[in-house]
């Protein structure tokens, strides 16, 4: 993920494409972002029917995730220029559902575990439409605010590792909250990058705004998990 965000900062260096090669790299980022939610669902499900990551220990799971979430960008950056590209950030999609089965087997355990569900999509959804809209309205270059939402995004892996061991609610709260805030920082600068030309790939777009929404999506699920989870 890091590698990613690295290329994400390398600067708004697309700024001599047309206004129509700005909307279709857009217009097919979007495309693929939706379609993109498809294997999601199908991971997610798959994930939670079989019980496959709930048999793993977190320590195990986050090694998993990690090393498949890296192999997969990797993949991912060496085809995005071919149509193969497309499939293989599919196969990510399909991977990321699958790992955030593990999330949502616990909650589906609450007795409101469905609308917790549906209350963290819509949540994600108005986060999205918002920072989508606010992209298209702020005139001024956003590239610096780039490094920060990195060091911030860094500082939250960090912490998130550690707090496999230490096991404390208290911090998986603190860094749920701390992720939307960064990662709807980064679906604006994301989103504001291919409207003005900076990424002129859509897939490294489409996988860049998945990542915003699929963190941001997560910790509000993990949020209304603790604090509105009811036993039956």
């Amino acid at each position: 993920m890091n590698e990613q965000r690295q290329q994400t900062l390398s600067g708004f260096s697309g700024l001599g494409m047309s206004a129509a090669d700005r909307n279709r790299v857009l217009r097919n980022t979007y495309w693929l972002l939706a379609l993109s939610m498809v294997p999601t669902v199908l991971g997610a499900w798959v994930g939670v029917t079989s019980g496959i990551t709930q048999m793993m220990g977190s320590g195990l799971s986050a090694i998993v995730f990690l090393a498949g979430a890296f192999g997969f960008m990797y993949a991912i950056e060496k085809t995005k220029e071919t149509s193969t590209g497309v499939f293989v950030l599919l196969g990510f999609t399909f991977f990321m559902g699958l790992m955030l089965a593990r999330l949502l087997a616990m909650i589906l355990g609450f007795k409101n575990g469905s609308s917790l569900i549906m209350t963290a999509f819509g949540g994600t959804a108005v986060v999205f439409f918002g920072m989508a809209t606010l992209a298209t309205v702020i005139k001024r270059d956003l590239s610096g605010m780039g490094k920060f939402l990195f060091i911030g995004a860094l500082i939250l892996l960090v912490a998130g590792i550690v707090n496999i061991f230490m096991q404390s609610s208290a911090l998986m709260m603190t860094l749920s909250v701390l992720a939307i805030v960064i990662f709807s920082g980064f679906m604006l600068f994301d989103i504001k990058r291919v409207i003005d030309g900076g990424e002129t790939n859509y897939i490294s777009a489409t996988l860049a705004i998945y990542l915003d929404i699929y963190n941001v999506f997560q910790s509000l699920l993990m949020i209304l998990g603790v604090v509105g989870g009811e036993r039956d």
